[in-house]
């Protein structure tokens, strides 16, 4: 019996060691500071996504000499940092009796250029050691050029008839950051673009309202438009609006366009004739009427106008055709993603239950309807358009745009269809077990792969980003810790059972910083919640703003009710996620999440008592700094905005629905029909936001107050 124990006790240390090798965390502590140990099961079952050949404990002895063996063998790392250009070094790792003899490298630039150099291995120093399966390997340290352009390179080394590549990262250690005078500090405004509804719009906002309202900003002296993700969504069948579970992070949701301005309306007869029409008129109606936007029933009609638009834009060749094909082929994947979603249209089921040649990958022709696959190709150009319009009135001087950047897909959706190597599948992305959600929470993304996505040079990481910074003057990133390390939930395991998995960070910075400088875009990075302390560190290291959100930060000691936001850092009162102020204020939230069931009786109770200290603390705290004489729900919020206007964040955004004191909110985590998450429309619509003087008077006074430092001054418009 005790032999027994011993050997399950060898094998669960060798779990241990394997799960290391493989970047996964045998354990961690939650936001209690309790130390939770990983399940052997959930932790074979993570290691089975990442590839590990363990399916059992049984299997794990062999598994752990295999992938020692197979860190040894490769040689090279799949990728090299050259942080600014260097100085930098490769690592080769040869078995000691090979390490000698001539090497070569060749430097494949991202521009065509090539450099070459060469020398001896006995001439090279020795790094790390070890002896695998009775092979003595080590590491030569190979010292690569100085002054390496930024960019993209494939480097190549030979040495003894054998050849190793790896990606050469080359990147400024420091994200972009502005220059000059009026980008020393900015503010602008938030707010959903589904809920910016306009007398134009449908019932739901598009980028006209979105283009209205940044004039709108500009006009009074902000600098920034910010709104939840933009891009494509399932909105038939399959069915998810969550814009933070999109189709892909590769293209655009056409449920934003704006028909009013279209070239192809006015050649087109049939689409006139429909918005001509007495049902199209109803339709419309209800859907402005209506409390809630009707995601699906507003595509559907907007999907009507655009078919028609499209098959008269397709029917002759034309100057706008001509420039769109000049913009598919900067889009190496359109007509792919556009069959991917003709056939979706066709077979209406998520891709896993498609047949086995298109669940593999394999379309062609005569798998979906043509003019389908055209009303796609059409409407991402549409989107296009409308986006480039807006980021040359931001680029003469304008409002930019706030995007943000998800932090998974839908695991039906096309990126995992497509790049399929890059994502370990089945498994799911969450969050451990916490004070609110002590069940952990499965968010339901298909992870990135951390190996694959740096076996493939990033490729996949590359694209999403450059489609988010082409028009984001500011990028926030969803969720900064997933540069470090994401929580895993194993197939059918409760998110209690997850473990984390670590990533290969600092080459995800250098992918992000690299791409920041080429676009010219402001990085901002979610670090809320239960982040670890390498997170902060390495954002500061490398010019990732932060956030700071009064609502998340407040305390209940009065004398400390608020620390100093950071200097590089985006201030708030509150985000998407958080109630609005007046509904913090009033604790109207609490009696919410108590009738939908998230929280119990006692909970509810201790919440009211501690938002009460918040309350009191927070008054005073402001009261003490001069910005503040009553303690009503109103001037408090007017005093959180003082604050923020006069601390040393660079930017300030002001979410629109706290200046009407709204008290619902626009998403409840962890919840689905008990909240109308992604769905309510702002109270005042886009020309009752720009009329309102109480809306216009706050910007203001806060233009005013920041247009000696940002030179922005608000017009009288």
């Amino acid at each position: 019996m005790e032999s027994k124990r011993t050997a399950k006790g060898g094998a669960i240390q060798d779990l241990y060691n394997l799960a290391r090798l493989y970047g996964v965390e045998i354990a961690f502590d939650d936001v209690t500071g309790r130390r939770r140990e990983a399940s052997a099961d959930s932790l074979l079952a993570v290691l089975a996504s990442l590839g590990a050949p363990a399916a059992k404990l049984g299997d794990v002895k062999q598994a752990l000499r295999d992938r020692r063996q197979s860190l040894w063998r490769r040689g090279v790392e799949p990728v090299m940092l050259a942080w600014d250009g260097g100085p930098a070094e490769a690592a080769i790792r040869l078995p000691r009796s090979q390490a000698r003899g001539a090497w070569e490298c060749v430097l494949h630039c991202e521009d065509g250029s090539e450099r070459r150099w060469s020398g001896r291995l006995e001439e090279l120093a020795d790094g790390d050691s070890a002896v695998v399966e009775r092979t003595a390997y080590v590491e030569k340290r190979l010292p690569l050029p100085h002054r390496i352009p930024l960019g993209y390179h494939r480097l190549v080394i030979e040495l003894g008839g054998r050849q190793f590549e790896t990606l050469l990262l080359a990147a400024p250690t420091r994200a972009y950051s502005p220059q000059g005078r009026g980008w020393e500090r900015s503010w602008g405004v938030f707010l959903p673009l589904y809920a910016l509804h306009s007398q134009e719009s449908w019932g739901a906002g598009d980028f006209d309202d979105l283009a209205d309202l940044a004039q709108w900003v500009q006009d009074l002296g902000g600098g920034l438009v910010g709104t939840l993700p933009l891009l494509a969504a399932f909105l038939d069948e399959p069915y998810e609006i969550s814009p933070y579970a999109p189709v892909s992070r590769l293209f655009w949701n056409e449920f934003y366009v704006s028909l009013r301005n279209v070239p192809e309306l006015p050649l087109s007869g049939a689409a006139r004739e429909l918005l001509a029409s007495s049902e199209f008129h109803r339709e419309v109606g209800d859907l402005r009427s209506a409390p809630l936007v009707d995601y699906r029933r507003q595509m559907a009609l907007k999907r009507r106008v655009l078919e028609e638009l499209s098959r008269s834009f397709f029917a002759k060749p034309s100057d706008r055709v001509a420039a769109f094909e000049r913009y598919a082929a900067d889009e190496p994947q359109l007509h792919d993603y556009a069959a991917f979603r003709a056939v979706g249209d066709r077979l209406r089921t998520p891709w896993s239950q498609w047949p086995a040649p298109l669940r593999d990958g394999e379309i062609k022709e005569g798998d979906y309807n043509e003019d389908v696959k055209r009303y796609h190709l059409y409407a991402q150009w549409l989107v296009h358009q409308q986006l480039e319009a807006l980021a040359e009135r931001e680029r003469a001087g304008g409002a930019g745009l706030y995007l943000d950047l998800p932090l998974g897909v839908n695991r039906d959706g096309y990126d995992v269809w497509r790049e399929r190597p890059s994502f370990a599948l089945g498994v799911e992305g969450g969050c451990p077990p916490d004070v609110v959600f002590p069940k952990g929470q499965n968010w339901g993304f298909t992870p990135l792969h951390p190996e694959r996505i740096r076996e493939r040079s990033y490729r996949h990481v590359r694209a999403f980003v450059q489609h988010q910074l082409e028009f984001a003057k500011t990028l926030r990133i969803d969720h900064m810790a997933s540069f470090h390390r994401v929580f895993w939930i194993p197939p059918g395991a409760e998110a209690g059972d997850g473990v984390y998995v670590r990533y290969p960070a600092e080459e995800l910075y250098a992918v992000f910083s690299l791409e920041s400088h080429r676009h010219r875009t402001i990085l901002i990075g979610e670090d809320l919640g239960t982040v670890p302390p390498e997170v902060p560190a390495a954002m500061a290291r490398h010019n990732f703003h932060r956030m700071y959100v009064v609502q998340y930060e407040v305390k209940p000691d009065p004398g400390a009710a608020l620390p100093d936001p950071p200097a590089a850092s985006v201030a708030s009162v509150n985000t998407h996620d958080m109630p609005p102020f007046a509904a913090f204020w009033e604790g109207t939230d609490t009696a919410q999440r108590r009738g939908m069931g998230l929280i119990g009786a006692e909970a509810a109770e201790e919440e009211i008592a501690l938002r009460a200290k918040f309350r009191g603390a927070l008054y005073r705290f402001l009261h003490a700094q001069g910005l503040v004489d009553e303690a009503n729900e109103a001037a408090v919020y007017h005093a959180c905005l003082a604050f923020l206007r006069d601390s040393p964040a660079r930017l300030l955004l002001v979410n629109l629905e706290d200046l009407w004191r709204e008290t619902q909110s626009q998403n409840v985590p962890s919840t689905g029909g008990e909240s109308p998450n992604w769905r309510r429309k702002a109270r005042l619509s886009l020309e009752e936001i720009c009329a309102d003087p109480r809306v216009r008077e706050i910007l203001q006074d806060l233009a005013r107050a920041l247009a000696p430092v940002n030179g922005r001054r608000p017009t009288s418009r």
